[in-house]
């Protein structure tokens, strides 16, 4: 199985996890808790703009549970807000207002309902030390997965905004 976290459009050969009921959601459930799936059932997961909404304190709990469904050799292909960027974005002195609130938006949450709030901010470096401790073997930084249109290739200024890495078990 490949299980797309968070996600709503459907694409053949993936089932769809969302924390809210939708049309085409194949699995209701939180990124942070995946007990409904045998361990070293899953070939590849694909989470865009998600993990940033697990608080900090469960991070390295929800890496693991990811890894623990993941089979040997599967890909964990996990997109965030960039925050090194969008501090960057945000600090720039050319950057006009509106600007400045929708950056603000991406690295805080859009906070249009109760599940649309980031609990943490992430960099390369604390990704990359996160998905190690929860015993990921390897990861590299890519500029697009090529699998879904979704945040992972937002580029609102003329750049991207997110962070993708695949992770593999």
């Amino acid at each position: 199985m490949k299980l797309h976290i968070g996600g709503e459009a459907q694409k053949d050969g993936w089932k769809i996890l969302n924390i809210q009921k939708k049309d085409g959601v194949d699995f209701i459930g939180d990124i942070s808790n995946l007990d409904q799936f045998d361990s070293e059932s899953i070939e590849e997961i694909y989470s865009s703009h998600t993990l940033e909404h697990v608080r900090r304190k469960d991070i390295l709990n929800t890496l693991k549970g990811i890894n623990r469904v993941l089979k040997k050799g599967g890909k964990f292909y996990v997109s965030v807000p960039d925050l090194s960027i969008l501090c960057h974005t945000f600090i720039n002195p050319m950057a006009p207002p509106e600007v400045k609130f929708h950056v603000m938006g991406l690295m805080f949450g859009g906070q249009i309902d109760d599940f649309d709030y980031h609990y943490a901010g992430w960099t390369q470096e604390f990704l990359f030390d996160y998905l190690g401790q929860a015993g990921f073997s390897e990861g590299k930084r890519v500029e697009t997965f090529e699998l879904f249109n979704d945040t992972s290739e937002y580029k609102p200024y003329g750049f991207p905004i997110s962070l993708n890495v695949i992770a593999i078990k």
